[in-house]
């Protein structure tokens, strides 16, 4: 069964604000290319159906972003606790513990995390997931239990500043 895993780092954020870092909003920018990729996905047609959100409000902002231009029903919505400055281990356990019904899934959050887990499936690898960077990668597995040792049978790496 082809499953398809979205990893979606979030937008440029405010180091401006004096707040705690799970609060640091997106800028003017981060929310600009949050539609842009939003955008560039529908319309080639790579849309998750279930979105899996850090709560950090500038990962859980992009999520809602894209969300609104994708029209995700709001129960398919998730805020994921351990999305939250998560190492690639902590990325690989939310994943494998997803629900086998859910084919197409989103992830929204953080580097260096995000970088260092996509780079488990990506060949070549990338230095680096820029903010409102987007990785798709496409699976022929059964289960998201087996996806650790899988590779990745296609992948796709766009963001905002690609083919500038």
């Amino acid at each position: 069964m082809e499953r398809k895993l979205f990893i979606i780092r979030h937008g440029k954020s405010s180091w401006e604000t004096v707040v705690d870092d799970i609060d640091r909003p997106l800028t003017e920018r981060g929310v600009r290319n949050s539609y842009e990729m939003a955008d560039r996905l529908q319309e080639s047609g790579l849309l998750p159906k279930v979105l899996y959100s850090s709560p950090a409000n500038r990962a859980l902002h992009t999520a809602v972003i894209m969300s609104r231009v994708w029209k995700t029903a709001e129960r398919n919505m998730h805020i994921c606790r351990d999305l939250y400055l998560s190492d690639e281990d902590d990325i690989q356990d939310v994943i494998s513990g997803l629900p086998d019904e859910i084919t197409e899934v989103a992830i929204f959050g953080h580097n260096p995390g995000f970088t260092d887990f996509a780079n488990r499936y990506l060949r070549p690898p990338v230095e680096n997931i820029p903010t409102a960077g987007v990785v798709v990668l496409v699976f022929e597995m059964d289960s998201w239990t087996d996806m650790a040792g899988t590779q990745a049978k296609q992948s796709v790496f766009d963001y905002p500043k690609k083919n500038k």
